[in-house]
């Protein structure tokens, strides 16, 4: 069997900067889409377009463009592809001591200093919050190093202050992995992503990383807090979200495209994690993009 190695991304900062900003026109930063991880804390800004967000253990589906603030070391997946839609993509990599050690322990940066603790377990901003954060992050992208500094202390101090924001990560995934456990999940989260509309077995699972069924089942759920089959099923729970906002493909295509073999277990499935039947989840989304 083929193992799927993690990816390590080595992040450079911008010419005249101590930290990256990118900025990609459409889909075009497809080299992100697939699981990695890296020491910088991420600040990403989808402008329009809805998608997958992939970030620890959490799972879930974005529509109208997407803000999040990702932490240090913690895997993730790319937010565009060809089917996303958005105009933008702006990306910016900000190393942890990137103002140096101290910087971040005086008076004026300690909020600053416990929105990054906040991070490691996800951040993603909503409402006017989004909008308005947003449109900051884009402007940076052409902006002369000095302001481009200024804009991003000012925009990380309006995160820490913010209150319209979601925590992914709010089951918990462990942020204190040794090296070897973070490449052990992303090993696993990365032939999730590949496999989902297959059927998934734990001794397949198991074998990629070299453990026993009842050890990768009880490692599995200290890292994420959740069993692997939960994992499985969010996952292709929330490409089933995906799929009905973006496709007119019938319920029942659906369910079989998504990975789920059985229709009533699918709908049961879909309804405890939405809290909506698909075929509401189908009506309402749409009325609100019309």
């Amino acid at each position: 069997m083929k193992k799927l190695l993690p990816t390590p991304e080595i992040v450079e900062p911008s010419f005249g900067s101590s930290f990256s900003i990118t900025q990609y026109e459409g889909n075009s930063n497809n080299k992100a889409n697939f699981w990695h991880y890296h020491p910088e804390i991420e600040l990403v800004y989808v402008n329009g377009g809805a998608g997958k967000r992939q970030v620890g253990s959490h799972i879930s589906y974005f529509t109208s463009g997407l803000v999040i603030l990702i932490g240090s070391n913690l895997p993730h997946c790319g937010f565009t592809d060809e089917n996303t839609g958005n105009k933008k993509e702006t990306v910016v990599q900000i190393p942890p001591n990137f103002l140096g050690t101290d910087f971040f322990g005086i008076a004026e940066m300690k909020s600053i200093n416990h929105l990054f603790n906040r991070a490691k377990a996800g951040l993603v901003f909503i409402g006017p919050t989004k909008k308005r954060i947003g449109t900051k992050i884009e402007l940076m992208a052409n902006q002369l190093p000095f302001e481009r500094l200024l804009t991003l202390l000012s925009i990380l101090n309006e995160m820490e202050e913010a209150t319209e924001f979601k925590v992914l990560n709010a089951e918990g995934f462990s942020m204190e992995m040794q090296m070897q456990d973070n490449d052990k999940i992303n090993t696993v989260f990365n032939y999730v992503k590949d496999n989902f509309q297959e059927q998934i077995t734990l001794d397949e699972v198991a074998e990629l990383i070299s453990m026993t069924v009842p050890s990768f089942c009880r490692y599995f759920k200290k890292i994420t807090k959740k069993t692997f089959t939960k994992f499985v099923n969010e996952y292709r729970l929330v490409h089933a979200s995906k799929l009905l906002a973006e496709k007119p493909i019938s319920i029942t295509e659906v369910c079989f495209e998504c990975g789920f073999n059985n229709f009533s277990y699918f709908n049961k499935s879909f309804q405890e994690f939405t809290g909506k039947s698909a075929s509401q989840y189908r009506k309402e989304l749409h009325s609100v993009l019309e």
